[in-house]
């Protein structure tokens, strides 16, 4: 088993030496002015992002860092299609079980880790391989986070119960009256945006999008990394299928009864709100039947699925393979894409 960077480790002299190292210079150090490679690898859930991760680290030292608002949860197992212990064991992986469902885990919280887990991989000589698909953490990690006002809990629970009361569409009119500039770039059912844009406004008591005019609010981008930028895009009716399967399956090894204790363990905490985890709580209070949520979750998934894709679509540079991670050339050609990005360090 592959030891996470930092753990002393008896080395063995017949191992093949680090491709990672082979491909930087003939002696095995970056020149000093080459930053490290970092591997981004994004794509839609279901797309085999895990597969692909696990094959390049093995191939290139690496190891990986998740991109998942839901596998950052201990517990949450079966609606998460973490990367099982059989695999984590095979390479390292980072921000998988790092906090209580009960716990809050922000974009800024998991940028901050993610970034310190690639200083780290990047110290010891390993490739860092960050792999999943929530493009909010992806971009905090990339570009970083507008340092705006601190979260204020008790507005977030007062606009989220008025948006119950108001129905559809109350937030963003709410935040139309507050600041329709950036009223306008925020879907209206876009509630954890909403939300955040008017607690923005009110607690700057001043409107969001005159804040960032003025350039106070500035990002704090990723340095001190070069960024391979790896995206899956399968055939679309592949990848409905496969995650229809997906879905059926989760159920029937049990997710229903991981929600229950869940529940019991942490109340109804927003981490059950996430997909598959949602629909199984519906079953336990009785509001839909387990084929009904069986259906509902795999609607919910395809269409999370898309609107990953419409997301990742404005990602930079991205190197696209139109085939699932677990393909065989699939493999072939991001070997030939890592292979050729450490190359330009030489």
């Amino acid at each position: 088993m592959d030891l996470p960077c930092g753990v002393v480790a008896v080395v063995n002299p017949a191992r093949t030496a680090n491709p990672l190292e082979e491909s930087i210079s003939g002696t095995g150090n970056p020149k000093p002015d080459s930053p490290p490679l970092a591997v981004i690898l994004l794509g839609p859930t279901g797309s085999r992002k895990t597969a692909l991760s696990l094959a390049l680290a093995e191939r290139f030292d690496g190891e990986i860092v998740s991109c998942d608002s839901v596998a950052v949860y201990r517990g949450m197992e079966l609606g998460t299609a973490k990367p099982t212990l059989e695999e984590r064991a095979r390479v390292p992986h980072h921000l998988i079980d790092a906090a209580e469902p009960n716990e809050p885990f922000t974009a800024g919280a998991y940028s901050k880790l993610a970034r310190k887990a690639l200083q780290e991989i990047a110290a010891c000589k390993r490739l860092p391989i960050v792999t999943g698909g929530t493009g909010l953490y992806l971009r905090a990690l990339t570009e970083g986070l507008f340092a705006g006002p601190a979260r204020q809990e008790d507005l977030r629970d007062r606009l989220r119960a008025s948006a119950e009361r108001h129905g559809a569409g109350w937030l963003h009119k709410l935040l139309k009256r507050l600041d329709a500039a950036t009223a306008e770039r925020i879907h209206a059912n876009d509630a954890p945006k909403l939300i955040r844009a008017i607690e923005v406004c009110v607690a700057a008591r001043t409107p969001m999008s005159t804040i960032l005019d003025n350039g106070v609010m500035a990002r704090d981008p990723l340095t001190g990394f070069r960024l391979l930028r790896i995206g899956l895009n399968p055939p679309r009716e592949d990848l409905y299928d496969r995650l229809n399967q997906r879905c059926a399956a989760m159920f029937a090894a049990g997710l229903v009864e991981e929600t229950r204790g869940l529940l019991v363990r942490y109340g109804p905490v927003k981490a059950l709100d996430s997909l598959g985890y949602r629909q199984a709580l519906r079953v336990l209070d009785g509001t839909l039947s387990e084929e009904a949520a069986i259906a509902a979750a795999q609607q919910g998934h395809r269409n999370y699925a898309k609107r990953q894709m419409t997301w990742f679509r404005r990602e930079p540079e991205v190197h696209w393979l139109e085939r699932f991670g677990d393909e065989a050339d699939t493999l072939r050609e991001a070997e030939v894409l890592v292979q050729e990005a450490l190359a330009t360090a030489r």
